[in-house]
């Protein structure tokens, strides 16, 4: 829409936004324009006389010509009005007026607003008038307002609710019998916990809307077998769907009235009870009509198997951003399109409204998958019996979300994170188009419920307006892992990690106990703890004549073992051993393991299908036991199986080899501990000596000469003092005269260092004469300096005062538009570049984060006295990051920094080379108001 009057600004488009609403439905939020009037009265006329009077403060029954020209001629600066709408028809507004200290009318510098709301009754509740007060606020705060005032009759209690809940710096007063409520617009750290735990109810409700719906029509059912739609139906059906379940297609003969026992339609609007979900398996040309038709008979959201869109070109990519547009004007959100469905195995709900043929087994894992191809191999392992997952060790939801057009990763993540049926949450991403948002989340997550992702190395899905992270894929694996995500690389890790995360409990620390009949097995897993970083306790071999009655004493002593934190069993068949003793085995170790319940077990059998199918043999949805020829067949890379114990004991999880048992284990460890950690994740400290105000006033000093620019040597310097980084100046030396006088104004000893770009922080290519210490010592480094890489003009040669001796690191902070600003540590030199050995935070950095950062690197022994050096100030390299870490967090516009190198000695630091860069930052969409992906 346009604005026409010629003394209007331009119409503001980027306000435009589609939001989650607070029972999961969604609005369209968006300016109001005079093309509205017509709009504004219908909605006007829908309002109840209370709320009128609540919104007038009398009684006013209807708009006059006066009131709707004001309502809808807004110039988008002193005067806004912002409408909710559904449909493409109002159902609440907002509106600000700029006003002065007096109350009257202003335009800028007056920097204050009256704000007031108008919703429809029947919206009342959903949470629509928080929504449009987190987008009037940042219109307000983008055009210079920094507080609003309301006025509210004390019988609304309702809207003086949404004012003091939405956690602003407020004040209240009483006057003339109308309340005044004044509030900043700064957002609060109350504000956006607010405006986050709103975002996850919201969202998590509308993805609860797709996955436990009372009601599902099928639309573009086959009339005979075969076919995506019929497939899909006799899938919801077969599964004992305990909804209402309708097939529809428009070429059913007018007098059908069903089809293998569903009730059968011509069209959505033919059916006479509500439709909660649609799945859309029509030809691509016919799909907006469908979307038409659900959205004008009030289904609550679509899953879309039909394909031919992003996918498929250029002109598939703008069907898929039709269809979302479309989709949400009527409120609904969208699984898909290209999908491969969703699956809900709550005994209330038994819903399989996918491609999958037979319903997985129920249980407490949940998956998400972008690629349909991977979700089929994920459901085909957690299926079969050696799947992963067996008994009730099964999937609670799934979800596949094809192009993944809107409802996305981060979606899910909202609804598993307090879903009661859920437990660990597996996730297999082609790529993370919100990493900012999804670390978030995942953050939180993590500290309720183990999430275990596979992370691929894909772009963005096609379609999407996401602003890519230009972070190379390693860093953002690194910085997933730093909020808790468990990382994994395969699809069979996945699924191993899942399921000894799915019922066994978390370990208590890296300390491995490894017991069992075979030595050779035993030293195997030795080793791949060694490998993975954890502590194996000396192998205890049973040797091959060890009774059941031997594994059930040896594993309850293990886990009595104050030194044990978890138990690895090896078991290999004996000659002649058959199903009661493989059986046997299996009740000994379940019983061993009641003992201690709080540490987890895990096995490793070789060939020994017996024990495998005992141990997942406790429920009668287990499958038949497999023969040994059978499993004989099967190669070592099989999934894993499980097996439930007594009542109240957990699964214990069966691997075919140990390297992948101790993998899992390794990953169950690390996450432990993160879990121990993040219960106290440190604070920011605060320096005396930091002057931030100072440090803003000269970045916009500088900017003022551009949008972006490298900052000299002189105002790098100044700006990093501002923030106690002391950075050693390197005088330049384009002469020999030039460096001794410059090596007399710094005072001897000195540094003479190449700086032309293939020699700078090159130390091992011989650029660089260190401790000289007098001048013809100087003027021969020089000369020979010359003589090796050629004239001054190539060399670009610096004299700079020496440091005390130390180990060489790099500190550097960089802004990504996706993922936010990060802070990274490494140590300097080709080696660590080679091996890529770079730790990762994301900014703002704790005082317990700087300390782990320095500790993750491989190279870390270094720092702290490998082989008998000495080790080096670890405390000041500590508070140099977190000095870095405040830098680029209060000052955004600090977009790049670099310390290179920064000698650590036993005794302080020494910044001996420094970069920043400064720009207009990326804009911070994770501190705006709620809203969902723009196409």
């Amino acid at each position: 829409m346009q604005q026409t009057s010629s003394d209007r600004h331009e119409y503001p488009a980027h306000w435009e936004a589609d939001v989650v609403l607070r029972d999961g439905g969604t609005a369209r939020v968006r300016p109001i324009t005079v093309d509205d009037a017509d709009r504004l009265v219908s909605f006007y006329e829908q309002v109840s006389d209370e709320s009128k009077y609540y919104r007038f403060f009398a009684p006013y029954p209807r708009l006059s010509a006066k009131d709707v020209h004001r309502f809808t001629h807004h110039d988008f600066v002193d005067r806004v009005g912002l409408a909710a709408t559904v449909g493409g028809e109002f159902i609440a507004t907002v509106r600000y007026d700029r006003i002065s200290a007096d109350g009257r009318p202003a335009s800028a510098p007056a920097d204050e607003a009256e704000v007031a709301f108008l919703v429809q009754d029947a919206h009342q509740g959903r949470g629509v008038a928080s929504a449009l007060l987190e987008h009037i606020a940042a219109v307000a705060r983008e055009r210079g307002i920094r507080r609003f005032a309301a006025e509210v009759l004390p019988a609304n209690n309702k809207m003086i609710k949404v004012f003091t809940d939405a956690g602003y710096t407020q004040k209240r007063s009483f006057e003339d019998g109308v309340v005044r409520l004044e509030f900043d617009l700064e957002p609060t750290d109350r504000s956006l916990a607010v405006q986050r735990a709103r975002e996850q109810r919201a969202e998590a409700r509308s993805v609860r809307r797709l996955l436990v719906p009372g009601s599902v029509a099928v639309v573009g059912v086959g009339r005979t077998p075969g076919g995506v739609g019929r497939s899909v139906l006799d899938n919801i059906r077969d599964a004992g769907f305990t909804g209402d379940l309708y097939a529809v297609n428009k070429a059913f003969p007018e007098g059908q009235k069903e089809l293998d026992g569903v009730p059968a339609h011509r069209s959505v609007r033919d059916i006479e009870g509500p439709v909660d979900l649609a799945v859309v398996a029509v030809p691509v040309e016919h799909v907006p009509q469908v979307v038409t038709e659900c959205g004008e008979h009030g289904v609550q959201g679509l899953v879309v198997v039909t394909a031919g869109y992003a996918e498929s070109g250029p002109e598939g990519r703008e069907r898929q951003r039709e269809l979302v547009r479309h989709a949400r004007t009527y409120g609904m959100r969208i699984i898909g399109p290209n999908a491969f469905g969703v699956i809900n195995t709550a005994a209330d709900v038994r819903l399989n409204a996918s491609l999958a043929p037979e319903m997985p087994r129920p249980g407490r894992i949940g998956l998400f998958a972008q690629s349909g191809a991977i979700g089929i191999a994920l459901l085909s392992r957690l299926h079969r019996r050696g799947g992963g997952v067996t008994g009730v060790t099964g999937v609670s939801t799934f979800v596949s979300s094809g192009n993944r057009a809107d409802v996305s990763g981060n979606d899910v993540l909202q609804y598993w994170y307090d879903d009661p049926d859920t437990d660990v949450a597996l996730m297999y991403l082609e790529s993370i188009g919100n990493p900012r948002k999804f670390t978030r989340l995942a953050r939180r997550t993590a500290a309720a419920k183990p999430l275990v992702v596979v992370q691929g190395a894909g772009s963005a899905p096609q379609g999407h307006a996401v602003r890519a992270t230009r972070l190379p894929h390693a860093t953002v694996s690194a910085l997933l892992r730093q909020a808790g995500v468990i990382r994994v690389e395969t699809i069979t890790e996945l699924v191993d990690t899942g399921l000894l995360l799915a019922r066994q409990p978390l370990p208590g620390g890296a300390r491995v106990a490894i017991l069992g009949n075979s030595e050779s097995l035993g030293l195997l897993t030795y080793d791949a703890c060694l490998s993975e970083g954890l502590r194996p306790l000396p192998p205890l071999d049973l040797t091959t004549a060890a009774s059941a009655r031997d594994f059930h004493r040896v594993l309850s002593e293990a886990l009595a073992d104050e030194a044990c934190d978890a138990v690895v069993v090896t078991a290999i068949p004996a000659v002649g051993e058959g199903p009661a003793e493989d059986a046997a085995l299996a009740e000994a170790l379940r019983s061993a393991a009641e003992t201690v319940p709080g540490k987890p077990v895990l096995v490793v059998h070789v060939e020994l299908g017996g024990l495998a199918a005992a141990l997942s043999a406790a429920t009668s949805t287990a499958p038949r036991a497999v023969s040994r020829r059978e499993d004989s067949q099967r190669s070592e890379e099989g999934p894993p199986s499980a097996v439930q114990a007594s009542e109240g004991v957990g699964l214990i999880p069966a691997y075919p080899a140990a390297e992948r048992a101790v993998r899992a284990l390794a990953e169950a460890v690390k996450y432990a501990q993160w879990r121990r950690e993040a219960v106290d994740p440190g604070r920011v400290p605060e320096y005396e000596d930091i002057d931030e105000k100072g440090a803003a006033g000269l970045i916009g000093r500088l900017l003022a000469r551009g949008q972006g620019l490298t900052l000299g040597v002189d105002e790098t310097c100044e700006l990093l003092g501002m923030y106690g980084v002391d950075v050693h100046r390197a005088l330049p030396a384009p002469t020999p005269d030039a460096a001794a006088e410059a090596a007399r104004a710094l005072g001897y000893p000195v540094a003479l260092k190449a700086t032309a770009p293939h020699l700078r922080h090159r130390a091992d290519l011989g650029g660089v004469r260190l401790d000289l210490a007098e001048e013809e010592q100087l003027r021969r480094a020089y000369t020979e300096l010359g003589e090796l890489f050629g004239t001054p003009e190539e060399l670009r040669p610096v004299v700079q005062r020496m440091a005390p001796r130390g180990v060489d690191t790099v500190v550097r902070a960089v802004i990504d538009p996706a993922a936010g600003a990060v802070l990274s540590f490494g140590l300097a030199g080709a080696a660590s570049q080679l091996l890529g050995d770079t730790a990762h935070r994301l900014v703002p950095v704790t005082d317990r984060e700087a300390a782990s950062l320095i500790r993750s690197i491989r190279t870390a022994p270094l720092l702290f006295g490998w082989r008998g050096s000495t080790p080096v100030d670890t405390p000041a390299l500590e508070e140099l990051l977190l000095r870095v870490s405040r830098l680029v967090d209060d000052h955004p516009e600090v977009v790049a920094v670099t310390l290179e190198p920064v000698v650590v000695a036993a005794h302080g630091l020494s910044v001996l080379g420094a970069s920043v860069r400064l720009a207009p930052p990326p804009v911070r969409d994770d501190l705006g108001p709620r809203t969902l992906p723009v196409y």
